[in-house]
Parts: structure tokens; sequence; C-alpha cells
């Protein structure tokens, strides 16, 4: 699964647009690595995500290609940094 996708789905980010937009401007990192919109995602994964001063950290558990509210929770879980 695309990561812009993974991220609209898991609610981690709201649109795809801005997903896409953090991929472009770097600020996405899959496993250590500056990741672009386009980058696959697999389960075990690890996504870094940085919004301004705060960082959010999450592994993937599942993947989906759509969920409800309540579910996008399961697809992945935070890490302690």
């Amino acid at each position: 699964m695309r990561l812009d996708k993974f991220l609209k789905v898991s609610r981690l980010i709201k649109r795809r647009s801005v997903a896409n937009e953090a991929c472009d401007n770097g600020r996405v990192m899959v496993n250590g690595k500056v990741a672009k919109a386009s980058v696959n995602v697999k389960v075990g994964d690890i996504i870094e995500i940085a919004f301004g001063q705060r960082t959010v950290k999450a592994r993937v558990l599942a993947l989906a290609d759509t969920t409800k509210k309540e579910e996008a929770k399961e697809l992945f879980e935070y890490l302690a940094e």
C-alpha cells in the first residue's frame, strides 16, 4: 500500500493531499529513511512524521483499503520515543 494512502486510511493524517505534501517536504520517514508518498508500506514498518516541534512514531500493524473511524487505530501502534 502506498504511504500516502496508509496515512489517510489510518487517520494519522486526515487528507491524502496533506500526506502527499508532508512526504514531498521530507517530513515523513519510513524505517529511518526519508520517504516519498509512493513508497510501499508493509506490516512491521516504522513511520515517523514531523508535525512542527512534535514527532509522531508509529508501527504498522495491519493494512486496509478502507476503514471506519473506530477501526483506524487498529492499523498502527504508537511507539515511545
